[in-house]
């Protein structure tokens, strides 16, 4: 430190203010881009994702009470009494999708397809929803043709 003071001592004073100058100009820029600038952008981001989330909290508390009427809804109005085997069948072979593995679990069934397009799928799925079969759950995984899908397995039960 010594050495530094001795040779701020040795400059002109035109030197001695430039440095000077320079040195308040260096501690000005390191707090603006060390300091103000972050903590300004992360208020800025922080901001933004508050923003977001209150209008997703608007959109979920609007949608609530239609989403549990919906719930409410696909229980009331279908009760599946028939042979769920049956309809399984029935429901697949209008939408030719081939079905290559079946096998029953009490009131439940478990399902195998190959390969089959995804939208043939949703359709099946949607149309056996609304006869009252409830889908348990269900294991897809992609193929190499695009728009196929393969169902791992789809356990299907009774409304």
């Amino acid at each position: 430190m010594n050495k530094l003071k001795a040779y701020y001592v040795q400059l002109s004073d035109r030197e001695q203010r430039l440095v000077l100058l320079s040195a308040v100009l260096l501690v000005i820029a390191v707090f603006y881009w060390g300091l103000w600038s972050p903590l300004s952008q992360s208020v800025e981001r922080g901001q933004t994702a508050l923003s977001s989330q209150q209008e997703l909290l608007l959109w979920v508390q609007k949608n609530a009470n239609r989403a549990k009427q919906l719930q409410g809804s696909v229980g009331q109005n279908a009760r599946f009494t028939g042979s769920l085997a049956q309809e399984v069948n029935q429901s697949a072979s209008r939408l030719n999708i081939t079905i290559s593995r079946m096998q029953p679990q009490g009131d439940e069934l478990q399902v195998w397809v190959d390969q089959v397009p995804f939208n043939d799928v949703l359709s099946w799925l949607q149309s056996m929803e609304t006869k009252g079969v409830v889908i348990l759950d269900v294991d897809v995984a992609e193929t190499s043709a695009p728009g196929q899908i393969k169902i791992r397995r789809l356990k299907l039960g009774k409304a």
